[in-house]
């Protein structure tokens, strides 16, 4: 819990701190650096490492599989924040699927099999390097590479699945700049939470010892989880852009008429402070 509430914190500072950077200078998403020498992107940082080494911490007492779905708080938090902080407004069917998620992973967690903790590093290295483990990886990693090379040039700035499935499969987190914080904090941890599982179930064959009930239940575990997240991202197609300020202005010749005249539109309210 201490783990998602800092977490869930650090989706906010950063997001904020990238905002900030964007109107000083170029935007992280299209190429910038400024949000390096943003204090508030740093506080977000280290906010995510704190709740990082408290995940690891919680790893030691429990199986992954048991820890990993309970990152559900996170989602809770951050959207909250990014209600009051950053002004995305999150709707009742967004909260449906904040809901949606939690349930979900309680249902997980109910029916999740009892991990086979090795005695050894000579054993975790054995499992490490079964057949099945290793193609596991493999297909990870290419997957990676057909996203970094192939869909990202072309839709990393349209679908937030690109960078999700990125950082997902990979441990790291680097979308906050194109998307709302309140949609890629759920995905990412369904994108997290399954993948962990899978591997999890590959390498530590958690399954075999489990009856077709326990498995069906946790399957409609993720896909209510699932559905929350679709829920989330469908109510963020569903808002209207619209512009919370604007300037407009002209270069004040007189002589010209209203064709003629040059007009400059400012809409981003992360331009006026």
């Amino acid at each position: 819990m201490l783990s998602s509430l800092f977490i869930g914190t650090s989706f906010i500072l950063k997001k904020k701190g990238l905002q900030r950077a964007a109107a000083a200078g170029t935007r992280a998403g299209v190429g910038g650096y400024t949000y390096l020498l943003e204090p508030l992107w740093w506080a977000g940082m280290i906010t995510m490492i704190v709740g990082e080494v408290s995940n690891f911490v919680a790893y030691i007492y429990a199986p992954a599989v048991l820890v990993t779905p309970l990152g559900a708080l996170s989602i809770i938090v951050s959207a909250v924040l990014a209600h009051f902080m950053l002004k995305e407004r999150l709707r009742q069917m967004g909260i449906l699927g904040c809901v949606s998620c939690i349930v979900g992973s309680v249902v997980i967690v109910i029916h999740a099999p009892q991990e086979q903790t090795p005695s050894s590093v000579q054993e975790v290295w054995i499992l490490a390097t079964q057949p099945a483990f290793l193609i596991y990886v493999a297909a990870t990693l290419s997957i990676v590479l057909v996203l970094m090379l192939h869909f990202e040039p072309l839709y990393g700035q349209t679908n937030v699945l690109v960078y999700l499935g990125i950082c997902s499969l990979m441990g790291a987190l680097t979308a906050l700049d194109t998307f709302n914080a309140a949609i890629v904090s759920p995905i990412y941890y369904v994108m997290f939470t399954t993948l962990t599982i899978i591997a999890s179930v590959i390498m530590f064959k958690d399954w075999s010892g489990q009856n077709a009930s326990s498995i069906t239940s946790e399957i409609c575990g993720f896909i209510t989880v699932l559905s929350g997240t679709v829920i989330l991202h469908m109510t963020r197609e569903e808002e209207p852009a619209t512009s919370t300020g604007s300037v407009t202005w002209y270069d004040g010749d007189q002589s010209k008429g209203l064709e003629e005249a040059h007009f400059i539109t400012l809409n981003n309210s992360d331009y006026f402070h």
